[in-house]
């Protein structure tokens, strides 16, 4: 008879057996491409966070375009709506696609994926972070095909290629926000409906009630305060900015930034811009902090 298997010595620790092989790039990965992945094999979702943004840029612009521009020459601007709406939708883009990162999540939760993420050692922040930079990739496409759009209607972008590109990298800094309170509201209510009303009954009030489709100075006045405290109307103004070659932003006002820096001219821009991500990327800190608090507490039973 073969001899018994040693035992470990009396008081000795056995070794630490690690929980996962993966690093926190391998679950980033992971998350990265399984979401993407399901974003491809049901392209739904892809094609109605896109459509009702394009419904609005063609339909206002047509139907809306020249009253509007009256009321923004008021001002002295010299511009079509078709260049001074473009940047409202490449944020409402963003919004919508952000919107339906929490519904993406209650899908999981509802087919029992999400409860088999949870038991996996997975890191939590990774699985969060993974997940979000597939939504990133898809809202660039989106604004990428609003601009081109918005070009083909006329809109004018003042500063070019590294203009356009600036305004995807809005998109993306703005969209953060929504993002992690969308799955927060999908990791609270586990259902899909209740994530799509609480989307939707901020989406479209924050997207009225700021500087997207109108300058500040024509608003009501209970909207111009409503507007100075809304995220849409940094996000707007920032990628604005962009669009038009200068300082756009009244609900703050600085002029601080230089307007050649290093011998490039950059003329207003900055003064617009730096404020406006400045606030968006607290925003970002703040919310994306409790999303991932949220997941990271989340449990298998939490989502049975």
């Amino acid at each position: 008879m073969s001899a018994p298997t040693e035992s470990a010595a009396d008081g000795e620790e056995p070794a630490d057996v690690p929980r996962s092989g993966n690093s926190f790039a391998g679950d980033w990965w992971v998350n990265f491409k399984r979401w993407n992945l399901k974003a491809v094999r049901n392209p739904f979702v892809l094609v109605v966070s896109l459509v009702q943004p394009i419904i609005f840029l063609v339909l206002f612009t047509q139907v809306f375009g020249q009253i509007a521009t009256g009321a923004i020459s008021r001002g002295g601007a010299d511009i079509t709506y078709e260049t001074y709406l473009v940047p409202a939708i490449a944020i409402q883009v963003s919004l919508a696609a952000a919107a339906t990162s929490g519904v993406g999540l209650v899908n999981d939760i509802e087919n029992g994926m999400f409860e088999k993420v949870l038991v996996t050692p997975m890191n939590r922040t990774a699985v969060f972070l993974g997940k979000t930079a597939a939504e990133i990739l898809r809202i660039l496409v989106q604004i990428g095909i609003i601009l081109g759009l918005g070009v083909l209607l006329g809109a004018d972008v003042a500063t070019g290629i590294p203009g356009a590109l600036g305004i995807m990298l809005v998109g993306v800094v703005f969209s953060m926000w929504f993002v992690s309170l969308s799955n927060t509201i999908a990791v609270l209510t586990k259902d899909q409906e209740s994530t799509i009303i609480g989307a939707n009954l901020l989406q479209f009030p924050l997207l009225f009630v700021s500087t997207a489709f109108l300058p500040l100075r024509v608003l009501p006045g209970w909207i111009q305060t409503v507007a100075t405290y809304n995220p849409i109307t940094y996000g707007v103004d920032s990628a604005r900015s962009l669009m038009l070659g200068r300082d756009v932003m009244t609900v703050v006002d600085v002029s601080v930034f230089p307007t050649t820096v290093a011998g490039v001219e950059f003329g207003t821009v900055w003064n617009t811009l730096l404020p406006g991500l400045g606030v968006l990327l607290a925003l970002d800190l703040v919310l994306g902090s409790v999303a991932v608090y949220m997941l990271s507490k989340a449990s298998s039973s939490d989502v049975q």
